[in-house]
């Protein structure tokens, strides 16, 4: 490559299909083109139109749209995550795995210096033939990778040397480990590989929430593990919160509302649905509920409670669209976040000021859940039913235990969140580890170009 002292170097990006990776990739390379670096952007043809909004620097970022290729059990026009349900994923990888010749093409044509990637573990090979280097850029927990993706690890055992007695999976969890287990060996195999044979690790968080797993990840495989922190976008000044939203939410008391979102991959049953709604009910508080309509549902009203919207006119709304999240939770009206605590809804969770209740759904989120309530004691868990769902008692319960100003947990998780907040966001620790990070990744790409 040959990149002489102080230049500035092409990363190419080739994250997983799914937004919420893609998303604080995107993140990152603006950061990177910030400082002057150039980025090549490879994405389905469809995302592209959907994150476009988020490049603030559309000359040194270019989005270079890949073709899915057509794979037996991939519905037809499928280009992400979002477009199936979780059981069709695999056929995704394999598409995402058979789009090797248009990504080797584009590093022949474009010559980057290094690759991030993630899934895509077959990327260590092309890099190494083109002689570039490679990053695995992870965008999931530092905790998840150090319990289920390290060499030897098993799903659900914590490994040897695993730092933590608290953050672990129970019996209860079986349900998560499920849904998972479908696709962990696969998932196993893509994510260790990567790690393995990358030149370099990455991880979007912080040495503050994660340090001891990182330094855990950074022993098992050997490597230095850059932090980059957790990449969350500039707040958008020039879109303020919907005026519906707004005006609705000004109606109650400072710290007065539940909002509980559930994330984009959660598709609840009808019954669960209808428990998170009945629970949200009980709990006598003003709510805002934003979920996609539960299975075998088009719309979310169809599928209410029967008396349930009378009973809660005015003081609840159950939402089955898009919202602007941080703007809510920023909303001084609201004062509880239910969240499956899926990694972004985590940091979301530990900038706001609000109190914290998780419901976690996957594998991953029962392990950021632990780390919140049990590791950094600065929320709750809802707690879990035999069957692996909640009750409407235990949800109602949880929520008022934060809310209540006399309750002793309440008081705890306050003091711990409000603590823990004030280190996240003083001044120049996040842009700092963005800054650092930059800064690393120039100096090892010109150590290994002058080796």
């Amino acid at each position: 490559m040959g990149r002489e002292m102080g230049q500035k170097f092409h990363a190419f990006m080739f994250p997983w299909f799914a937004f919420g990776h893609m998303t604080p990739y995107v993140h990152l390379a603006n950061k990177l083109a910030e400082k002057g670096h150039r980025v090549t952007f490879l994405l389905p043809k469809k995302a592209k139109k959907q994150l476009e909004h988020l490049n603030l620097f559309p000359d040194s970022i270019v989005f270079h749209p890949i073709t899915i290729p057509h794979v037996d059990g991939l519905p037809a026009g499928a280009e992400t995550p979002s477009d199936i349900p979780v059981t069709l994923w695999r056929f995704l990888s394999t598409a995402m795995d058979l789009t090797r010749d248009q990504v080797e093409a584009a590093v022949r044509a474009l010559r980057p210096d290094i690759i991030l990637f993630d899934l895509a573990y077959w990327i260590t090979e092309v890099a190494k033939e083109h002689g570039i280097k490679s990053m695995l850029y992870n965008v999931i927990s530092a905790t998840s990778i150090a319990h289920d993706l390290v060499p030897g690890g098993e799903l659900g055992v914590p490994p040897p040397g695993y730092p933590s007695s608290t953050l672990l999976f129970r019996r209860h969890d079986a349900h998560a480990l499920l849904s998972f287990a479908v696709y962990y060996k696969r998932f196993y195999y893509r994510v260790t590989t990567g790690l393995t044979n990358c030149d370099f690790i990455s991880i979007r968080t912080c040495e503050e929430i994660e340090g001891k797993f990182c330094d855990y990840i950074g022993r098992q495989y050997q490597k230095k593990v850059l932090l980059t922190g957790p990449m969350l976008p500039e707040p958008d000044k020039s879109k303020p919160l919907e005026d519906r939203w707004n005006n609705w939410l000004s109606g109650f008391e400072p710290g007065s509302v539940v909002y509980c979102a559930l994330g984009s991959q959660i598709t609840l049953e009808k019954n669960q649905f209808q428990e998170l709604c009945l629970g949200l009910e009980l709990t006598g508080l003003p709510f805002f509920v934003a979920v996609t309509p539960p299975k075998g549902a088009k719309t979310i009203q169809e599928a209410l409670p029967e008396g349930f919207e009378e009973r809660v006119k005015g003081r609840g709304v159950v939402w089955g669209e898009w919202v602007q999240q941080p703007l809510i939770l920023a909303h001084p009206s609201v004062g509880c976040f239910v969240s499956h605590c899926g990694f972004g809804s985590m940091w979301e969770s530990l900038m706001s000021d609000c109190q914290i209740v998780l419901l976690p759904y996957l594998a991953d989120q029962v392990l950021n859940t632990r780390l919140l309530t049990d590791e950094l004691k600065v929320s709750v868990e809802v707690p879990r039913e035999k069957t692996g769902w909640f009750s409407k008692e235990n949800l109602s319960v949880a929520v008022t235990s934060v809310m209540d100003k006399d309750s002793e947990i309440g008081n705890l998780v306050r003091r711990n969140h409000s603590k823990l907040k004030e280190v996240v966001v003083s001044p120049g620790l996040l842009t700092g580890y963005t800054d650092n990070f930059v800064v690393t990744l120039e100096n090892l790409l010109k150590e290994t170009n002058l080796a």
